[in-house]
């Protein structure tokens, strides 16, 4: 499902033109984004919760060469479904797919 995909379900749901849901989606996005890059954690009850998390630095492997490669230390964005969706998900796809 791609955004604009989205855009058009939630414009269907809820009789807003798709110029105004795109605008409510860009600025849940943005919002999102911006929180993570200051640090701050996100939680949707009943959804899931955006986190950042520092990695440590490490010595890797260059796949192509076998080369090693230091990886330093990073942040990297999270995100961790909340256990009603992923009950949700794994009943409904049982029904579906055996």
């Amino acid at each position: 499902m791609t955004k604009a995909d989205i855009v058009d379900t939630i414009a269907t749901a809820t009789g807003l033109t798709k110029v105004e849901t795109e605008a409510v989606v860009d600025g849940f996005i943005s919002t999102v984004i911006h929180s993570l890059r200051d640090g701050k954690n996100i939680e949707i009850r009943g959804f899931g919760s955006f986190k950042v998390k520092k990695r440590k630095g490490r010595i890797a492997r260059n796949p192509r060469t076998g080369e090693q490669v230091m990886v330093s230390e990073h942040w990297v964005p999270l995100f961790k479904v909340s256990k009603e969706v992923k009950t949700l998900v794994n009943e409904n796809l049982k029904k579906i797919l055996g």
